[in-house]
């Protein structure tokens, strides 16, 4: 007897409708299961006839095919569980064929009692089945917190295959789950860092509340304690809150990769990624047998730290050159190629030469001027032109210690959301929100400056020996800073001070 039931399979953070088919025929008792099945996926008919027979219902020995359509398109993982039992089901005539042809999508992995188990990537395996129709699904409880922000659709959450077989003959009413709203989470989300425990540090202060505004890639150079790495964490708390839109397509990334928070069900507050400068180059870009996400994509729409800069292998290093100018990142594997999404600010921290104390006024420089270069020099001019700001920090004082608490964070926060609004009414209907997104076009619009700024950018570029690149980042810079101050043009003084956040600039 033949039976089919409505799944979903995964490609990336993209959904695509699979159905899937069963045939039972007296013959050689087994199960075949086809349509370019992985490991995983082909180990699903193994769970599924322990599945069935633990849920109570009769299961003999026949000659079972599964097929998954389409079967040119590789499936990967254990969603397509709950499908193949409930089409293996159909097949032994335990489920009304009715039932199996509404418009129902089913989703979750099996265990072997029957008992539903949460599946990676449930966000986008939802999103992409509703932007091809599917209004009605059947999913694990597990899942049900995730699913629950997405609007439009009628999403069951079941516990168990024979809840699944309930709810289908209709022995027994559930109830969709609520629909929940992303603002009303987002508002409540506290942060643990505060800028105004930060002591002293007044320049590189404003060089971050500059670089949030804009959403400008900043690297922070200083000797050891100087607190580079305090003034990083701080960094997301006066960032911009997210979007509705800028939320669902980051959970998608973290569902994918399975770090979601099962009490959350959707990421509301700026990913803030700190990879060890041990990371391998897949750990930081992505991939794998599975071309999943990496630190980048984890860090889309929110922050990548990368502290101790020059520590990182080269090959690590020059492949964030692509992703830092497209804003994503291309997996390329021999059975697929699949694209993440990676804008985020990058904010680097590294020690002005191999013993840290060059330019401190606390320590003195045991290095030579050639280690200095040679330590420099691992990081190319093609990766520093793409980091807008270059900030020197230096070592706290006992006064700085002892001094006033600094400005708090919610009060820098306020100046950023204002040059946010600023920005995102500029750019309506652009496709972009921020100073940093600024294409050579836009530049000559929105970046145009008068008779004495062109002067001293002209200056700074002949002496400075600026790229192009360089030159266009100060601009954006310098755009981020007329905001700030609410002013329409961009003047001397924002110019003279976008320039002051090149210090690698000047020393080369």
């Amino acid at each position: 007897m033949y039976s089919k039931v409505n799944g979903f399979g995964l490609s990336g953070i993209e959904g695509f409708s699979v159905l899937v088919e069963a045939d039972i025929q007296k013959g050689s008792p087994r199960i075949d299961i086809g349509g370019l099945p992985d490991a995983s996926t082909k180990e699903a008919k193994e769970r599924v006839r322990s599945a069935i027979k633990n849920s109570g219902f009769l299961f003999t020995a026949k000659q079972i095919t599964i097929n998954l359509a389409p079967a040119d398109t590789k499936k990967e993982g254990s969603l397509f569980d709950l499908p193949i039992a409930l089409a293996v089901l159909g097949g032994y005539g335990l489920i009304s064929p009715n039932s199996l042809k509404e418009n129902i999508v089913f989703i979750g992995e099996l265990s072997l009692d029957g008992y539903l188990r949460p599946v990676r990537g449930m966000l986008p395996l939802l999103i992409s089945a509703s932007k091809l129709g599917f209004k009605k699904y059947v999913i694990p409880s597990g899942n049900a917190l995730e699913a629950s922000y997405i609007s439009g659709i009628e999403v069951f959450a079941l516990n168990s295959l024979k809840d699944v077989v309930n709810f289908l003959s209709n022995q027994q009413a559930y109830s969709p789950i609520e629909y929940k709203d992303f603002k009303a989470t987002n508002s409540k989300k506290q942060f643990a860092q505060d800028f105004k425990f930060v002591r002293g540090q007044v320049f590189a202060r404003r060089a971050l509340e500059i670089a949030a505004s804009g959403g400008h890639n900043i690297l922070l150079i200083g000797p050891p304690g100087s607190g580079k790495t305090m003034l990083a964490k701080c960094l997301p708390t006066i960032l911009p809150p997210m979007t509705v839109d800028e939320a669902m397509e980051t959970t998608k990334i973290h569902s994918v990769a399975g770090i979601l928070a099962n009490d959350e069900g959707i990421v509301s507050a700026r990913p803030f990624r700190a990879p060890h400068h041990t990371a391998s180059q897949i750990a930081v870009t992505g991939g794998g047998s599975r071309a999943m996400p990496g630190e980048i994509s984890l860090a889309h729409n929110g922050v990548l730290f990368l502290d101790e800069l020059p520590e990182y292998p080269r090959n690590v290093l020059e492949i964030l050159r692509q992703p830092l100018e497209d804003k994503a990142i291309l997996i390329s594997r021999a059975n697929r190629t699949v694209t993440y999404p990676a804008d985020f600010m990058m904010v680097s921290g590294m020690n002005p030469c191999p013993c840290g104390n060059a330019g401190s006024s606390a320590k003195e420089c045991t290095c030579s001027p050639m280690m200095i270069n040679k330590y420099l020099s691992k990081l190319s001019g093609p990766l520093l032109d793409r980091i807008d700001m270059h900030i020197e920090v230096d070592n706290v004082t006992y006064e700085d210690i002892k001094g006033a608490i600094g400005e708090d964070s919610n009060s820098i926060r306020e100046r950023v959301n204002s040059a946010h609004v600023i920005q995102t009414t500029r750019y309506k209907n652009k496709g972009i929100l921020r100073n940093s997104a600024l294409t050579n076009e836009m530049l000559e619009i929105y970046c145009k400056l008068d008779d004495k700024s062109e002067l001293l950018i002209k200056k700074a570029f002949d002496k400075l020996g600026l790229s192009v690149r360089a030159y266009t980042r100060i601009l954006k810079v310098a755009r981020t800073i007329a905001d700030l101050s609410n002013s329409e043009n961009i003047q001397f003084a924002h110019i003279t001070e976008a320039l002051s956040y090149r210090c690698l600039d000047r020393k080369s």
